[in-house]
């Protein structure tokens, strides 16, 4: 997600076309083209510039409700409903052709990946992988990271693991309601901020995590290392 402001100018954008599979955008007041994995101008008056990150989550709509039973859902647009995506439009993509494929152990053009591009590094984890391990504890670059399986056993957040005031960066277990660090016995719920124990009321750091094909997220971060590769 994206803010829409730039140097002060609001911009308004439309889809302009797709690039290498990737979503591209042309906003209205400068003509500029962005591209949607990295928010960035690559061709315009405002070629060079950035758009500003916005956090935000990819959760079940249960789970949603859950967090935030004031939350609102945007509506559909009854005159374009025709022309939305299906429910089973993730099943057919994956045996869609693609126009670039990177060689990688294990790993197809379409496998989702989890990407994480922070600290200096870029690190990809299979969805798949977290979603059968529930928790992860890595590294991407020097700052050790966790990403959790919810509890609707399909969303994933992504914290640094490390508590806060203290710089501790203690191991993490999996429990049957969230997980528990080895540190001060606490117990962490799926927002990433501990429910009782010597921790109790503090929270971890979320980390943005991007859920992007294994091909488009190699393109864009050549770089990256694997999870388990």
């Amino acid at each position: 997600m994206w803010g829409r402001e730039v140097d002060g100018l609001t911009l308004t954008f439309h889809l302009a076309g797709i690039n290498n599979q990737n979503f591209l955008m042309r906003d209205e007041e400068t003509g500029s083209y962005w591209q949607q994995i990295s928010g960035r101008a690559i061709s315009g008056p405002l070629s060079g510039k950035s758009l500003t990150l916005i956090p935000c989550d990819e959760l079940s709509l249960s789970l949603f409700r859950a967090e935030q039973p004031e939350g609102t859902v945007l509506k559909d647009v009854a005159a374009y409903a025709s022309g939305y995506a299906k429910p089973d439009w993730d099943v057919k993509m994956r045996r869609a052709p693609t126009v670039l494929s990177y060689a990688q152990a294990g790993l197809a053009p379409r496998d989702l990946m989890l990407g994480i591009h922070a600290f200096g590094a870029a690190r990809a984890f299979p969805y798949e992988d977290v979603v059968k391990q529930k928790l992860v504890r890595d590294h991407v670059g020097p700052e050790a990271v966790l990403l959790v399986l919810g509890p609707d056993n399909q969303s994933v957040r992504a914290f640094r693991a490390r508590l806060a005031g203290s710089g501790d960066s203690p191991e993490f277990y999996r429990t049957e309601d969230g997980m528990m660090d080895d540190a001060t016995g606490s117990r962490w719920n799926f927002q990433g901020c501990a429910i009782d124990g010597k921790a109790r009321g503090s929270c971890l750091e979320s980390i943005n995590l991007i859920k992007d094909y294994w091909f488009d997220w190699r393109h864009y971060n050549p770089n990256t290392t694997v999870y388990g590769r």
